[in-house]
């Protein structure tokens, strides 16, 4: 892990972290500011809880729990994703800044979905991990440069590890 991710995993995983556990002690707000979104997304959804509070508790745990993966470093690309798949509901219904007819509060909600934007894209970034796939190659090349072993070296292997075991005669040894 380079010294930049070192820093920037722990910073976004405790941002979630943070969010969810506020979304997890008051969820009743969030869940009355979710409401229209939610009724929205039942139609294309029927199959949705019609507890907007349950729903906005499960959102807030799977941001504790990824986020804190995140910020240990288990998991970052997984614990990203989900994490991904959390903030884009949670922006849409928090910050519908089109629905606002007050200009400050509309651009205080832009502004608020313009921060949601770039945290997609850290999280994005932990998802597409260049350097993730450069040791996946470096592997699989290894691997392609390894020397075949002799033909004899199994058998000597399984007789001397027959003998160490304390066996007198290997099944090997015999033929």
């Amino acid at each position: 892990m380079t010294p930049l991710q070192l820093v920037a995993r722990p910073l976004l995983g405790t941002f979630f972290v943070s969010a969810g556990v506020e979304s997890l002690s008051e969820p009743e707000p969030r869940a009355e500011m979710a409401g229209p979104f939610l009724a929205k997304l039942r139609e294309k959804a029927p199959g949705l809880p019609y507890d907007d509070v349950l729903l906005v508790r499960v959102n807030a745990a799977v941001q504790v729990a990824a986020g804190a993966l995140l910020t240990v470093g288990r998991l970052p690309r997984v614990a990203s994703l989900a994490l991904a798949a959390s903030l884009v509901p949670t922006t849409l219904a928090g910050h519908p800044f089109w629905e606002h007819e007050d200009a400050g509060q509309r651009a205080a909600q832009r502004t608020q979905l313009a921060k949601n934007g770039a945290v997609l894209g850290g999280l994005a970034a932990v998802i597409s991990d260049a350097g993730h796939q450069a040791r996946i190659r470096a592997l699989r090349a290894r691997a392609r440069h390894r020397r075949p072993c002799p033909v004899g070296s199994t058998k000597r292997s399984m007789k001397n590890a027959g003998q160490a075991l304390g066996h007198k005669r290997s099944a090997l040894s015999a033929k």
